[in-house]
């Protein structure tokens, strides 16, 4: 039968990454990480949170071992301990979706009314993107494009996307993706598209859900190029 108490010992192993988690505000500095590694500073500043408060939910993370970091002078940057941290995000999500009913009145309370926004999945939009039916959109911050993105993705940030609209080509569907099915970004990015006459749909998911799914991923500030459903290995994108 083993021994009780070395077993409760082990169920204890794991409550501690289900008590880490078990924090919106954690979760959504692992939302965030997913992107890719940031400083403390500016996961303060994108989640509207005082420092020393992100710090302070960063160690917890920490302890449970969930997130890692790296020193480069006086600043610490933090990342995601690995790519099952952002799988364990995305299953947390999915159990929610399945199983708790007040989460899609809140989920409209935060995007929006969402009827009109279509979403496209992912086979769809690379059958549509190998074709040349679509212009692929990235609407995060630079910073997390240069992180990994879609290959063929340009980087337009949702602040930016009024002015860039002439970069689009007119002929051409646009498809949005953010951070994750979640993101408000691509939401908001295909609203104000409808607003200036463009046909656009979000991807149903966003960014770590594709590298993910081990699909063609690239780097940098350049597009690149997206041919195949198949593609190289998954990589880390961590520093």
């Amino acid at each position: 039968m083993g021994d009780r108490v070395a077993k409760q010992e082990l169920f204890d192993q794991f409550a501690r990454v289900a008590k880490a988690v078990a924090h919106g505000a954690r979760l959504e500095l692992l939302e965030l990480l997913a992107q890719g590694e940031r400083g403390v500073e500016e996961l303060a500043t994108l989640t509207d949170v005082g420092m020393s408060t992100v710090s302070a939910q960063l160690q917890e993370l920490r302890k449970a071992r969930l997130v890692e970091t790296r020193r480069e002078g006086t600043r610490i940057y933090y990342r995601l301990a690995g790519d099952d941290v952002a799988a364990l995000l995305g299953t947390l999500r999915d159990v929610a979706a399945a199983h708790l009913g007040d989460l899609a009145p809140a989920a409209r309370r935060y995007l929006g009314d969402d009827t009109d926004i279509e979403a496209i999945d992912r086979d769809e939009l690379i059958r549509r993107a190998s074709a040349g039916k679509v212009a692929v959109v990235d609407v995060r911050p630079r910073v997390e494009y240069e992180a990994g993105h879609l290959p063929g993705a340009v980087s337009i940030p949702l602040d930016e996307l009024e002015a860039r609209l002439t970069e689009l080509p007119a002929d051409l569907d646009v498809v949005a993706y953010c951070r994750g099915p979640y993101c408000i970004l691509a939401h908001e990015a295909v609203r104000r598209l409808h607003r200036a006459g463009r046909p656009a749909r979000r991807l149903a998911d966003g960014w770590p859900e594709w590298r993910l799914a081990g699909l063609p991923v690239a780097a940098g500030a350049e597009p690149g190029r997206l041919t195949s459903r198949r593609g190289p290995a998954r990589r880390d994108h961590r520093r």
